[in-house]
């Protein structure tokens, strides 16, 4: 074995995920800088990383027009990404292995119980091979749907495409569209929104909630109940969907909402609810929508979706637990106690180092990427596009896909620090952090307490 491959077998888990994302976007990138990938002028390297990595990063920010820059080879590029990225890339590489009979070892395990699960599981292979068969299923109905709507408007073959490209990519909630507006044209079709909405939230569940109410499904006998995860998942995952489309509804009634029906106008505030939580399509220009709605899509861009699923964000659950951990410790309770379940210490430090360490680092991004974008411009011009880019960063950070129109005016640097925040967005904040910071802590030092005022 040469040193490199000894090398790479023996890498932390934490290394090897972002390694492997790496490499697929870097592939990705070099087949979108081909000429074959683009109408007129091939893509630059850095517009075609960009789209590399917003593709497998499933988040949806965009350079260049999908459907119109892009040839069949780029969109199908595109596409694939999209694919892997969804699913995550370590799924489909312990798949691999199962495929070729070689195992999979500790690391592989550890990458897949941090992607898909929250409790052992009796067997891996049949783990995987339920990941796969379910999206299959999922991604067929929804592009059976969508073409019942896109075949009669655009003939057999290129509604399939367009209705198979909009299923995989609502799924995988990258938020990737070969129309030009997004799904403003079909705001008020209730197939394609109630379909597209089906399609987003499946995809942000979570892989093991979805088979946790398959398996419930079929059980005859015995109780039927739900783990405390999945309980928490649908609460909270109902609360910010429904919740999101009534405050949304209210704040834009009288303004971007008049000219709609009120049909319109509910398809509307539902889907923009929906797709905040890291899908990334809109059905309506969001820069028609006031600055208070606005912020309330940035709050539900940042908790995203569920763990084991294709969205970002530091997910519902955290938003949850960190939500149960402040009132247990406002009320002087020292243990976290929810659903008549008591969760584990190391639970309650890791969400709150998780939703501590997000917002540090989104403070960090969004400060460079106002120094950057901002040089030169007169005080009162730069007040009028930080909300701009502060959208741009969260919505990157949490792989969601929505702008308010600062990608176009990214520059150079500015694409870096995008590509950055949706690629540390996607593989997970603590992941990288753990990865950069690795090394054994058997050895740590415990000094003497000493007490200092807080508050």
């Amino acid at each position: 074995m040469s040193k490199v491959a000894k090398r790479m077998k023996n890498l932390p888990p934490g290394q090897a995920l972002i390694l492997y994302y790496a490499v697929a976007i870097l592939l990705g990138a070099v087949a979108l800088s081909l000429p074959i990938a683009a109408h007129g002028e091939p893509l630059s390297f850095l517009d075609a990383l960009f789209t590399a990595t917003s593709a497998q990063c499933v988040t949806g920010l965009i350079v260049v027009d999908t459907g119109t820059k892009l040839t069949l080879f780029g969109q199908l590029v595109v596409l694939l990404l999209i694919q892997i990225g969804g699913l995550g890339i370590t799924t489909f590489s312990v798949y691999l292995f199962f495929y070729l009979g070689m195992g999979v070892g500790i690391r592989d395990r550890w990458m897949i119980q941090e992607t898909l699960l929250h409790s052992p599981v009796d067997s891996m292979r049949d783990l995987i091979r339920g990941v796969f068969l379910l999206t299959l299923i999922i991604e067929g109905a929804g592009t059976v749907l969508l073409s019942i709507a896109f075949v009669p408007e655009m003939g057999l073959g290129k509604g399939l495409y367009y209705a198979l490209f909009h299923s995989i990519s609502a799924f995988c909630n990258a938020g990737f569209s070969l129309f030009p507006d997004s799904l403003v044209g079909y705001r008020n079709n209730p197939l394609v929104n109630l379909t597209v909405i089906g399609l987003i939230v499946l995809g942000g569940l979570g892989f093991l909630v979805m088979k946790e109410v398959i398996d419930l499904c079929k059980q005859r006998k015995g109780r039927r109940r739900l783990s405390l995860h999945s309980r928490l998942v649908f609460l909270t995952s109902a609360i910010l969907v429904f919740g999101g489309a009534l405050l949304i509804g209210l704040l834009e009634w009288p303004t971007s909402f008049a000219s709609l029906g009120t049909g319109e106008s509910l398809w509307t505030a539902l889907f923009q609810s929906v797709t905040a939580r890291t899908a990334g399509f809109n059905s309506i220009d969001l820069n028609l929508l006031e600055v208070p709605t606005l912020f309330l899509m940035m709050f539900l861009m940042f908790v995203g979706a569920s763990p084991g699923s294709c969205g970002g964000g530091i997910k519902t659950t955290s938003l949850a637990l960190f939500v149960v951990v402040l009132y247990s410790r406002l009320k002087g309770n020292p243990h976290t106690n929810v659903h008549r379940r008591t969760l584990p210490e190391a639970a309650a430090s890791k969400v709150l180092t998780l939703v501590m360490t997000a917002l540090l680092f989104l403070a960090v991004a969004v400060f460079a990427l106002l120094a950057v974008q901002l040089q030169g411009l007169s005080a009162s011009a730069s007040r009028g596009v930080f909300l701009e880019y502060t959208f741009e960063a969260i919505s990157a950070f949490a792989t969601v896909g929505l702008s308010l129109g600062a990608t176009a005016k990214l520059l150079p640097l500015g694409k870096l620090l995008i590509i950055l925040l949706m690629f540390v967005g996607r593989v997970g904040l603590l992941t990288v952090a753990f990865a950069m910071l690795y090394r054994s802590r058997e050895d740590a030092v415990q000094y003497a307490e000493e007490n200092i005022m807080i508050g």
